[in-house]
């Protein structure tokens, strides 16, 4: 099915599925591919596409203290364990996109749920389960690099703002506007009306990654594959990835220990470049890759 279609099947869910967060999983039909997903999975998507797409949006021609706190709540909102868990989600509702891949899922009955619920890595011995991969992988990897972009821009404009005096006078009430960062973290995804229809265009937009796969991608490809049955309640093991969870964690922290030993203006621009965009950035990009030891190995084959 055409992207055009996509997107609006997209802007009809948006409405379908508004406050979803916080009502019982039900399941929706991917036009894409046939594959089948609940509220709860796409919920976990839109608060990592969401993050992902507010903090690229971030406009790195700063004019004001204000513009700059602005910005800063807006690299803020996300809670790392909901980032990494809207991961996997995201990763699966691409690899839900692939119709041999949703369909074997589909098909593969309750015993199929137990063995991926034993050993995840099960679902490769699915048709169409590399292609799914591949898609889950270009998915992350297009989000990750995205952002790193805008990261950059911003990061950048912390040095060319200075020619501006106001980006030299220090932060008033430091410690409050370090409180307040803290506060945007924990409150996390707060659904809005139209975060579906943007869920779903993205994933129209995203392309394929093929090689080795990653852990969160296998574990994004076997939640797909859960959730295609009406099974996701057995994928709660696949939302963490160790080596996703410490990323995510330490940019966080790091973003806070800037903000906490910052003074002028600039240099919260430049915590918020570099700590709120470009290593949240980079951890979805490793996502999206295997460990380089684990490059060598062979890819599945299916």
């Amino acid at each position: 099915m055409n992207s055009k279609i996509l997107r609006g099947f997209g802007l009809a869910c948006a409405l379908a599925l508004a406050g979803c967060a916080t009502q019982e999983p039900e399941t929706i039909q991917l036009s894409t591919g046939g594959g089948h997903a609940d509220r709860q999975l796409a919920a976990q998507a839109s608060a990592f596409e969401s993050f992902m797409r507010k903090a690229r949006a971030i406009d790195a021609g700063f004019s004001s203290p204000t513009q700059v706190q602005s910005a800063l709540a807006a690299g803020a909102s996300h809670d790392p364990k909901q980032l990494e868990a809207g991961m996997v989600a995201y990763a699966a509702m691409a690899a839900l996109q692939e119709p041999k891949f949703a369909a074997a899922a589909r098909a593969g009955g309750p015993d199929l749920a137990r063995r991926i619920a034993v050993n995840p890595e099960a679902v490769f011995a699915l048709p169409g389960s590399t292609a799914a991969a591949a898609r889950a992988s270009g998915a992350l990897y297009a989000q990750g690099t995205g952002l790193a972009g805008e990261g950059r821009k911003v990061k950048q404009a912390a040095y060319s703002v200075q020619k501006q005096a106001w980006s030299k006078a220090r932060v008033p009430n430091a410690p409050g506007r370090l409180a307040n960062v803290k506060r945007i973290s924990a409150a996390g995804y707060q659904p809005g009306r139209h975060d579906t229809a943007a869920l779903f265009h993205a994933l129209a937009e995203s392309g394929r990654r093929p090689g080795a796969v990653s852990p969160v991608v296998a574990r994004g490809v076997a939640l797909a594959a859960l959730s295609a049955q009406g099974q996701q309640s057995r994928g709660k093991a696949l939302m963490s990835d160790a080596r996703t969870s410490s990323c995510v964690r330490i940019a966080k922290l790091n973003l806070y220990q800037c903000l906490s030993a910052a003074g002028p203006h600039y240099e919260d621009i430049y915590c918020l470049g570099q700590h709120a965009m470009i290593e949240p950035a980079q951890c979805v990009t490793e996502a999206a890759a295997p460990p380089k030891r684990a490059v060598q190995k062979a890819s599945y084959r299916r």
